[in-house]
Formats: structure tokens, C-alpha cells, sequence
């Protein structure tokens, strides 16, 4: 199983660039429930998941005498009631109240002596059109904590996949006890002479095989060297301004909406176009986003997209955060939606392919040595940031609380807006994160992507 003592180089730099508050890392979830489940229940269930799930009972801790390197140790002083809350919105308050709701915890940080995340029941939810019956739970966590498809893991712990479940036995566990500082010193004395032996065996391991074939293909191994060079050269380009001329401005405030799509429409969709469902949801994204800028009076040819390549295998840990971010150039002004769908899988295709994603630790261990402002200016020139995470396929439930829906909701981190979808019970859920500043509308670019989403969509019936 792979160690995650440490945190890696990518979670590193989310972790430091934070400095800058509208760099913040925070995921959330908004899963609407049809009713509000017993507390107590919610309580234990809660209580038990953090004694399985480890990064819920631990902290980031800096290590002595290495700034660059953190690590995640018990919690000694671990409170649930802190990081599990209940509240009830107004009467009357409808789905939209509940987004404005989930937004402010959204834009809010972390205590960073505590474990990176707070789980909130959310009572006196509107649901269709049944008032103040309905209810949803807001799960708050750091990207370092976990990513999308980690999410997902620990929905398999929190949700019931039947109605009525045969109760479980609690596990009890004995309190952490505090890591001391020498602790922390000699363990990053033992980790980083592991790491040079780990890293002299591969490279032995690899060295013979890769002289040899440069010896009987010199040609071939040069080029293979030019085209990785020239593939990490492509990650670090310091590319510091939007593409958009539009959505510009950055603030510390956001706007969430919500877009739902059935998962057939838009996988057959895609399937037409010779694309994936990722590939659909791209084309969705970027129709959208040429109307908004049609809206405005403004022709968009490209804009720059940030998007996470999941890297997890079978050996890594439930929850955790095992994605590389690769920012790259998306066509968007494509004259029907067959040739949209069928340009972004040869781009995204392309960027899979990219040299660089078996060096992105490397990559970010020498960015993490570059002033911090720097690493901020390449975030902010991204436009919008694109997640798609495969969710679970069939109902769930939350202590007897059927879930009706589960949307994600990304942080910006520098961009405009942040869409992200993951799909539940055949809908996909799509949450939309978009700064207020670079968005002040966010009503109209929500119709746009829906209009942009179902312009895809027809390729189906085609």
C-alpha cells in the first residue's frame, strides 16, 4: 500500500500557495437527502468512519529543519463535534438558499491544528416542493485530504446502499498520543535515506535497459529525450494571463449553481461524436462558455483549461489526494458539436499521452522551490477548471435519508470557474464554482452551459 506519511509535492504546493487566500484548495459536497436523518445516527456513523478512514483523524504538521516538507500525524486533541455540525435554514428556504449557504463555508479555510474537514447536516431544506422536509449534508474538505474519486471511497463508508441495512458493530480505538518533535525529525531523517535508496533502485533497475536501447537506437532515445524535455517544458510555461477577455476580474467570493444532465444522453452523445463521456462534458463546458462570451459581445477562440489526470492505482489508500493538475489550450469555437466533441478527444487524448505526467512529482518538487507568487500568477491565468469523477450508479442512503442528488464543487483556485461533475444514479451532477468577480452574472452563464450542454446532448437523437 503506498505510504502517505508525507504529504507529496503536489499537495505540497496546494498546501503553500494558500498563502494566497484565492488559492484555497477546498472541496465540498452538497448531497440532497428526501428527508433529515436521526442525528444520533449520523453522529455514530460519523464517529466510526473516522476510526476507518485515517487522514479524518489526522493533521498536516511542517517537519523540523525541512520547509518544504509536511507530514500527517494523529491528532491528539480530536474533537467529532467540531467537525461534525447541524444547522437549520430559515423557513421557506429553498435549494438556491442552500447553495448560498454551502458557498460561504466554501470560501471560509481550515483551523491547520485540526483535521481538514467539516461535515454539516443541513435541516429545513426545500424538496420538490415540499418545504422546510427535505434536508442535505455539506462535506467540507481540503484537496490534500482527498480527491474526487477518494470522495467517492468515502461515500462507500458513509452511505447505506439499501434503505434499511443490518446495523454494524462500532469499533473502538485508543486514543492518539502526540507526535514529539524529535519524533518528527528522526522518522524525515529515515524517510529521506529511503528515498535516495528507493530512488538509486529504480534508476539501476532501469539504467542497463535504457543504455542498451541507446546504444542500438541513438536516434530514437535522443528523440525520446527532446520530446520529454519539450513535454515538462509545456507544464512549467510560465503563462500568467486568461485567455478571456471577459472573465478577468478575481475576488474572495464565489456564486454556486447547479446543472443536471442524464448520464445516457450525454455518454451516447459523446459515443456519436467518437469521444467519451469526458470528452461530452468538455464540449458541454466550452459551448457553454462561447455563449456567455457571445452574451457579452465578445468572440472566444480558446481559453486554457486546468484539468486533474487521476494517477491512482490499487496500492493507494481510500481517500487521499492521487491527481496531477495539467493546464493545456482548448479549442472552442468548433462550428457544430460533433466536431467540438471529436477535437477535444484528440486534445485530451494528446495531454494523457504528455511525457511529462511520469515526472509530475519531480515537476512539482522544483516548483515548490520557486517563490510562491510565482505558482499563484500560473494558477490565475487558467480559465476554468474542468473535474469529471465517476460517482456511484445506484440510490443511496444517509441512515435512512434517501440521497436524490450529490454535487461536487471544486475550489477556482485562481481561475474564473470551476465545473465539475460527478455522476449519481444515472444524472450527472454538476457543480458550478464561479468567481464573482470574473462572473458577476452567475445566473447567465448557468443557462448558457445548460443550453451548451443540451446542444450536445442532441447528438444522441441525431
Amino acid at each position: 500500500m503506498a505510504d502517505r506519511t508525507y504529504l507529496s509535492q503536489n499537495d505540497t504546493i496546494m498546501w503553500m500557495v494558500e498563502a494566497d487566500p484565492l488559492l484555497r484548495s477546498t472541496i465540498l459536497g452538497v448531497v440532497l437527502l428526501e428527508s433529515s436523518p436521526s442525528w444520533a445516527r449520523v453522529q455514530a456513523r460519523v464517529e466510526e468512519i473516522t476510526h476507518h478512514i485515517p487522514a479524518l483523524r489526522e493533521k498536516v504538521v511542517p517537519v523540523p529543519l525541512h520547509p518544504t516538507t509536511l507530514r500527517w500525524v494523529p491528532d491528539p486533541d480530536f474533537d467529532l463535534h467540531y467537525h461534525l455540525r447541524r444547522v437549520r435554514l430559515p423557513d421557506g428556504s429553498t435549494h438556491q438558499d442552500l447553495l448560498d449557504w454551502a458557498r460561504t463555508q466554501a470560501i471560509g479555510g481550515f483551523d491547520s491544528a485540526r483535521p481538514l474537514w467539516e461535515f454539516t447536516l443541513v435541516e429545513g431544506v426545500s424538496t420538490d416542493g415540499r418545504p422546510d422536509e427535505g434536508a442535505a449534508l455539506v462535506v467540507k474538505a481540503h484537496h490534500v485530504v482527498t480527491d474526487g474519486i477518494g470522495a467517492v471511497q468515502l461515500a462507500a463508508h458513509l452511505f447505506d446502499f439499501e434503505a434499511h441495512p443490518v446495523p454494524t458493530t462500532r469499533t473502538e480505538r485508543p486514543a492518539a498520543r502526540r507526535t514529539t518533535s524529535a519524533e518528527l525529525l528522526r522518522d524525515v531523517v529515515i524517510h529521506d535515506v529511503e528515498g535516495v535508496i528507493d530512488f538509486a533502485r529504480q534508476q539501476l533497475s532501469s539504467a542497463l535497459p535504457t543504455l542498451v536501447h541507446a546504444v542500438r537506437h541513438p536516434q530514437q532515445a535522443v528523440e525520446s529525450a527532446v520530446a520529454t524535455i519539450g513535454s515538462i517544458a509545456k507544464f512549467l510555461a510560465p503563462t500568467t494571463s486568461p485567455k478571456s477577455t471577459v472573465m478577468v476580474g478575481r475576488m474572495m467570493s464565489s456564486n454556486f449553481r447547479t446543472v443536471e444532465v442524464p448520464v445516457n444522453h450525454l455518454h451516447a452523445s459523446a459515443r456519436a461524436a467518437g469521444g467519451r463521456l469526458n470528452d461530452g462534458f468538455l464540449a458541454g463546458i466550452t459551448a457553454g462558455l462561447q455563449k456567455y462570451h457571445h452574451f457579452h459581445g465578445t468572440e472566444v477562440h480558446e481559453l486554457r483549461v486546468a484539468m486533474p489526470i487521476s494517477q491512482r492505482s490499487a496500492g493507494h489508500a481510500e481517500g487521499g489526494n492521487h491527481v496531477s493538475v495539467t493546464r493545456f489550450t482548448v479549442p472552442v469555437d468548433e462550428p457544430t458539436p460533433a466536431e467540438r466533441v471529436a477535437d477535444l478527444h484528440r486534445v485530451v487524448e494528446g495531454i494523457r499521452n504528455e511525457k511529462a505526467l511520469d515526472h509530475t512529482e519531480a515537476i512539482a518538487g522544483a516548483l515548490n522551490l520557486m517563490p510562491k507568487g510565482v505558482i499563484g500568477a500560473m494558477l490565475k491565468g487558467v480559465d476554468f477548471l474542468a473535474s469529471n469523477v465517476p460517482g456511484v450508479p445506484m440510490p443511496m442512503w444517509l441512515e435512512g435519508a434517501k440521497v436524490e442528488r450529490f454535487f461536487p464543487f471544486g475550489p477556482t483556485a485562481g481561475a474564473a470557474v470551476n465545473i465539475t461533475l460527478m455522476s449519481y444514479n444515472g444524472t450527472c451532477c454538476i457543480g458550478v464554482n464561479m468567481d464573482a468577480a470574473a462572473i458577476p452574472d452567475p445566473d447567465v452563464m448557468v443557462e448558457c452551459l445548460r443550453a451548451g450542454f443540451a446542444e450536445v446532448c442532441s447528438l444522441a437523437a441525431s
